[in-house]
């Protein structure tokens, strides 16, 4: 690292090296798809001597920082100012001792700086509240936290999602301090055990395995995680894995996914098909409630078999057109309130005409 390239850098840049600063040789952001530094920290990258080490800068910091975060290019006394977005590395000249400076993108903005508020709420200065809590305690805002995300990704509302997505990630991180208290477990732990799956479940991205198709990935992910059940010789099936809290439907089609990775799966979707007709059937010639009720079963689970064949998420589908009637009977509700009247006092007939109004809206 040449101290006295960077020395020269701040005195262009005319002030002073912060208390805090990332200190980067830009070549180790060649291969990489994100910065490896965190963005709450003042950055400078050195050594970026090519148009096409520039553009891959450009593209790493563009994952991260907003096309608008101004930047300083630093040639010995040369100094230019700009957005990042703007930046086109085809117009600049460039030396060994480019550097280029990032300022802080604010306070708040890494995932290290969001772990330290959160370690601040349980610490005896912090939230009365967030010192009281508990894993089991956290378990229903961890629940009701999931499903207002869903919520905001059925309804395709990107200010929902980066909101709800937050409000997620605090309750990991949250349970994660907990766990680290009582030298359980720590958020690194938590990473490191994710990032160390993703490495071994995806042979054929950072290993040498070889495959062309989903179906294959899916096939050679449920091999691996035999393996594994088999190095922790837990007695376990490739069912047991599934979450019993999962809703019905997404259950059913994770149990009819694994099944279908070790190949018990219908040959071709004609067995689908034909399976509904028969469980439709069956519910037909059932005598109790108790006979239906299988047999609406069977038929509600053959049905997402039908929804997995066509590539489609049954829950999804179906929270889908919960939301579509809900818009639609809303309307109906509307055109009764402007008539002045109670849907209880109009006809079948006339709610019908208003949600066929609905329909073509």
């Amino acid at each position: 690292m040449d101290f006295n390239l960077v020395s020269s850098a701040f005195d262009t840049l005319h002030i002073t090296p912060p208390s805090k600063l990332t200190l980067l040789e830009a070549q180790s952001l060649s291969s990489v798809h994100v910065p490896p530094f965190p963005p709450d920290i003042p950055s400078l990258l050195i050594g970026i001597d090519s148009a096409e080490l520039a553009l891959q800068v450009k593209n790493v910091l563009l994952a991260v920082y907003p096309k608008e975060h101004e930047v300083n290019w630093v040639v010995g006394q040369w100094l230019q100012a700009e957005r990042l977005g703007d930046f086109q590395p085809a117009t600049f000249d460039f030396k060994p001792s480019t550097c280029l400076y990032l300022p802080s993108l604010g306070e708040g903005t890494s995932f290290e700086s969001f772990a330290e508020i959160v370690a601040h709420l349980r610490a005896p200065d912090g939230c009365m509240w967030d010192k009281e809590q508990t894993h089991q305690s956290l378990r229903t805002h961890l629940l009701e936290e999931t499903y207002e995300t869903l919520a905001a990704m059925d309804e395709n509302d990107s200010a929902g999602m980066r909101e709800e997505f937050g409000d997620l990630l605090l309750q990991i991180v949250l349970n994660s301090q907990i766990a680290s208290e009582t030298d359980s477990f720590s958020m690194n732990k938590v990473i490191k055990g994710i990032y160390d799956k993703i490495v071994r479940r995806h042979p054929h991205v950072f290993g040498d395995v070889e495959l062309n198709s989903v179906d294959g990935v899916l096939q050679n992910w449920e091999k691996l995680k035999e393996k594994e059940r088999g190095k922790k010789k837990e007695d376990k099936g490739i069912l047991d894995g599934v979450p019993s809290a999962l809703p019905a439907l997404t259950q059913a089609l994770e149990y009819q996914d694994r099944a279908a990775r070790v190949g018990f799966d219908w040959p071709e979707i004609d067995g689908v098909l034909d399976k509904i007709r028969e469980e439709t059937e069956e519910i037909k010639q059932a005598q109790n409630l108790e006979e239906v009720t299988d047999e609406l079963g069977d038929l509600f689970f053959v049905l997402v078999n039908l929804a997995r064949w066509k590539k489609v998420d049954a829950e999804s589908a179906l929270r889908g057109t919960n939301l579509k009637f809900k818009k639609r009977f809303a309307y109906v509700e509307q055109g009764a309130k402007k008539q002045g009247r109670n849907l209880s006092d109009m006809t079948l007939e006339e709610m019908n005409a208003l949600w066929n109004e609905a329909k073509k809206l």
